[in-house]
């Protein structure tokens, strides 16, 4: 059995990837979402071509990836595409945050994205896709979202280590760049805090940043980065010393 898994599939990003993919994929028997919010993607289930399969699941909790574990062992399903959308982040500066949301963006963004993905790739075989959600926050620190920056830098350096580590087993994969997405991502993250104004006005959809994933991840590149704007803050960040950019940031503010 030939299936697709994406967690954080309940809303914003990965909710996009399970209905795009739906689309794209025809030798793909089930797709499993994963999220906690149950309801949600039954509601997402109902308007999909193939076959969905619910997992209400917090991939925090150990017994939850438990479950998972076993429910690999016994499916023995071949993952065709491991999409790893769960994630969030808290702005505001860190020595005013509660220490248990910024310590669970790392618990969410990068301990249960490790575990996710190396409980799947055993089932992966040649030809199979890893796309896992960093953010344009990973190419340098952010002062005001500091925790969630390196989160995300640790996502994008573990996607690059781990794309050349499978290379010989033909298994590729993508770390996923974009910028402000219009999602109800910062429903939380501004909860504190808020963002750049000027940022706002680089605010992507989904859907854009998510077909772009998707051919990029067809195409067997290591890092998508949607936008043009964004791409030019890439490149700024691998020419320009880091320092220099926050000392113009900080003016921004």
């Amino acid at each position: 059995m030939n299936i697709i898994l994406i967690t954080g599939a309940s809303s914003g990003i990965g909710l996009e990837f399970a209905l795009q993919l739906d689309n794209v994929f025809t030798k793909v028997d089930e797709i499993w979402m994963i999220a906690r919010r149950k309801e949600e993607m039954l509601k997402v289930a109902e308007c999909m071509e193939h076959t969905t399969r619910i997992l209400d699941m917090d991939v925090t909790k150990e017994e939850h990836l438990e479950r998972l574990k076993e429910l690999l062992a016994d499916e023995k399903p071949c993952i065709r595409m491991l999409v790893n959308c769960a994630g969030y982040g808290v702005m505001g500066k860190f020595d005013t945050l509660q220490l248990a949301e910024q310590t669970g963006m790392l618990d969410v963004n990068c301990k249960a994205l490790t575990a996710l993905t190396y409980m799947c790739i055993p089932y992966m075989k040649r030809n199979s896709r890893i796309i896992q959600l960093a953010s344009s926050a990973a190419f340098m620190p952010q002062p005001g979202f500091a925790v969630y920056a390196a989160s995300k830098a640790y996502v994008y350096s573990f996607s690059r280590a781990l794309s050349e580590e499978l290379r010989k087993k033909e298994i590729y994969v993508t770390a996923v760049c974009p910028g402000p997405v219009n999602t109800p991502f910062f429903e939380i993250a501004e909860k504190n805090g808020k963002t750049l104004a000027c940022k706002k006005l680089f605010l992507a959809s989904a859907e854009k940043v998510v077909e772009k994933a998707i051919n990029d991840s067809y195409h067997k590149r290591r890092i998508s980065v949607y936008g043009v704007s964004i791409k030019f803050m890439y490149a700024l960040t691998k020419v320009l010393p880091q320092q220099l950019i926050l000392d113009v940031m900080r003016v921004l503010k």
